[in-house]
């Protein structure tokens, strides 16, 4: 599983201009079971993603795809890390048994 950290590199206005390719992006990454959840940052300085790939390769080709990134408005740090524990509805992307 990973946890993506978008931060902002231009100003909101920038960012606000890719917004709806971006948004489009984050829907077909949920169609594909990729993505679980996803949001903005309080402040607004970047957002946040909850994923699932293969393996990390996948995942960064994936980000290297969003609109954020092609229009050179975000950077990405993506962490994994192994979802040993999880919410009931979230069993199936569990790394290890409890």
């Amino acid at each position: 599983m990973f946890v993506l950290e978008l931060t902002y590199t231009a100003p909101l206005a920038a960012v606000d201009a890719a917004l709806q390719a971006h948004v489009a992006w984050l829907d077909e990454q949920y169609a594909k079971g990729v993505f679980l959840a996803s949001g903005r940052k309080n402040p607004r300085d970047g957002g946040v993603i909850i994923a699932v790939a293969e393996d990390r390769a996948r995942i960064e080709a994936i980000t290297a795809g969003d609109p954020f990134v092609t229009a050179g408005v975000c950077a990405y740090r993506i962490v994994e890390f192994e979802a040993t524990k999880t919410a009931p509805a979230l069993k199936a992307y569990r790394e290890t048994s409890d």
